[in-house]
């Protein structure tokens, strides 16, 4: 089982547009103000409790969390039915929604190819870290 990936300490700041875009009709262009930001000051809020872990596979689809996605695990929220989590099940790291309603708990897959995890009695899960981001490659070579 891979560990997530610690985080660098050395913020890369990147130009932010002032302005936001229109995914529906074009608007006019504006001027192309900028300030700089930090993709730590975005990303994370808790360091010291964030990683990175790639993706892999297609169970979260419909979540937005594809296969070859990154996504931001933040340890320090404490995590509620809804959450996107990454767990540890039967020793194997798995990303999937919490279903945590009185006493049921399961993890929800986002694909109906793929079954819900529901425990049986002895079955134990540990809840690693809220998915508060996913970062994508739109990018084909």
């Amino acid at each position: 089982m891979d560990s997530p990936a610690p985080l660098s300490s050395r913020p890369t700041p990147v130009r932010i547009m002032n302005s936001t875009v229109q995914c529906g009709f074009p608007s006019p262009a504006g001027d192309y103000d900028h300030k700089t930001l930090s993709i730590t000051d975005l990303l994370i809020h808790q360091a010291d409790a964030t990683y990175f872990m790639r993706v892999r596979g297609p169970s979260m689809r419909d979540a937005g969390i594809d296969d070859g996605d990154y996504v931001v695990i933040d340890r320090s929220i404490e995590p509620r039915h809804g959450h996107i989590v990454l767990a540890v099940v039967d020793g194997e790291f798995t990303i999937k929604q919490l279903y945590q309603q009185q006493r049921h708990v399961k993890l929800l897959a986002a694909n109906p190819a793929f079954h819900d995890i529901e425990f049986k009695d002895g079955q134990e899960l540990s809840v690693w870290g809220v998915v508060t981001w996913t970062l994508k490659n739109h990018v084909h070579a």
